[in-house]
């Protein structure tokens, strides 16, 4: 693997030009902003880059961004990990950082006004960075356009508001109701008037995306004291959906402290409730726009049926993509809403794989196996890898499940993060469509992150052993 160049200069790319002309066309509709954000988003989904002084703003799309290429390779909570020798051992060399062309929005936050845009690091030949998770989707949409099909993709994420002040061992706790001030403590699935008295955050939550541009269609309660579900609008660009999923994060966070509250994605808060989910929805054009998932009844085509066997083929060398942490495992327990097995079924959410009840003409799969602590470029590349293996090799996915079938815990799945690590080590397929150096950087970056956090001595082994 070829390590990143000392050079950083990289010559402007192509698509910069309509980025700067989106700019210079915001610019002369906003005039009070007063900073401008580059966005990098890192191979643990985190938002990272730097604030200017609007003034410098253009500089930006002249010149492009200086920054080292392990800003790509922090850990979660942002601190270098030397993957493969890429940050401190090679003297943490520089790259050029360029604006993307249809990301730049306002930021809504309390402050000084201010926009941001994403950014993507390319090199002297216009070849993106290894450690970028955003190029790692593309390389695979470009598999599916070499075959004419168009991925539609919408994203859902599941998080818990959660009261700023911690409890017993820095542990989480429910929300203080802004009706009552009591402590939230039970399920209330789809309750309405669990959103009437949350109607502060939502009301943020509605204004942040309209600002941010962030298309949110639903929103509504889950299965645990203060956990939410925000849904997001299908997308023909895979990438703006997975772009959509990282705003998401940062806006609900942001109305969350707006209103009192913090929010966590968190894959497993609370062991005895249900988890976090990140709900990956996807259906695939053709040529002449038609879903080649539509068929006579309502397991769809057999297309649909391949690409559920491509999935469930890819499903065990993806898990570190879809469950990056040691408590991402957590959450993947029996009869807990979580797919534990490769099953696949119709309207049915025990599967990992669940064909929802809908007009044939929508006919879609949600893949439901990611947590809401994954990355969601890295996460929806790997379902549309095991799509496209599917539908190439036209893999069958067995039938499909009856009932309730979340007690049953595939053997062929890892469900330790090691396991996990060790499979994609050994991935033959996956690798082929997000790119191996990638995959080996993310590899690297978590089992250092992994072994970090096993240095710490919990409150709990002392109470034990001590």
């Amino acid at each position: 693997m070829n390590k990143p160049s000392a050079n950083p200069v990289s010559p402007r790319p192509a698509f910069v030009a309509e980025a700067e002309a989106e700019f210079d066309a915001f610019l002369r509709a906003e005039t009070a902003l007063a900073f401008f954000d580059a966005v990098i988003p890192d191979l643990c989904g985190t938002p990272r880059g730097k604030r200017f002084p609007i003034a410098e703003a253009p500089r930006l799309f002249a010149h492009g961004m200086p920054i080292p290429h392990s800003t790509y390779l922090l850990d979660v909570r942002g601190d270098m990990t030397d993957a493969l020798g890429r940050g401190v051992s090679d003297g943490d060399p520089d790259a050029t950082a360029w604006p993307l062309p249809g990301t730049l929005s306002h930021v809504w936050a309390k402050g000084p006004r201010r926009a941001q845009m994403l950014m993507t690091v390319r090199d002297k030949k216009g070849a993106s960075d290894p450690g970028e998770p955003r190029a790692a989707l593309d390389r695979v949409l470009k598999r599916f356009a070499e075959i004419g099909l168009v991925p539609v993709a919408a994203l859902e994420l599941e998080f818990y508001l959660i009261d700023p002040e911690r409890g017993e061992h820095r542990a989480p706790q429910p929300p203080l109701c802004p009706r009552s001030a009591s402590r939230e403590n039970a399920v209330s699935v789809f309750g309405l008037d669990d959103l009437d008295r949350y109607e502060g955050f939502f009301t943020s939550l509605s204004e942040a995306a309209r600002r941010q541009r962030v298309p949110l269609s639903a929103a509504s309660n889950e299965y645990g004291p203060g956990q939410l579900e925000a849904n997001l609008k299908h997308q023909q660009d895979a990438r703006l959906a997975a772009d959509h999923a990282i705003l998401l994060r940062q806006i609900v966070k942001e109305a969350a402290r707006a209103n009192g509250f913090e929010a966590t994605f968190m894959a497993k808060p609370y062991l005895d409730r249900v988890g976090n989910g990140l709900h990956i929805h996807l259906s695939i054009l053709d040529r002449d726009g038609r879903n080649i998932f539509a068929g006579s009844d309502e397991t769809g085509s057999e297309s649909l049926r391949h690409a559920i066997g491509g999935m469930q083929a890819l499903m065990p060398e993806s898990m570190a993509l879809f469950a990056p942490s040691q408590n991402s495992y957590r959450r993947l327990q029996p009869g807990m809403f979580a797919p534990v097995n490769r099953s696949w079924g119709v309207n049915n959410r025990s599967v990992g794989m669940r064909i929802p009840a809908a007009p044939d003409e929508s006919r879609r799969f949600e893949h439901r196996a990611a947590g809401a602590d994954a990355n969601p470029y890295l996460a929806l590349a790997a379902v549309l890898a095991g799509a496209h293996h599917g539908l190439l090799k036209k893999l069958d996915p067995g039938a499909p499940a009856k009932g309730n079938v979340s007690m049953e815990p595939d053997p062929a799945l890892p469900f330790t993060i090691d396991e996990a690590l060790a499979k994609l080590a050994r991935a033959e397929v996956l690798p082929t469509y997000l790119g191996e150096e990638t995959l080996t950087l993310y590899r690297e970056t978590k089992r250092i992150e992994t072994e970090r956090l096993r240095r710490i001595i919990p409150p709990t082994e002392y109470d034990w052993y001590l």
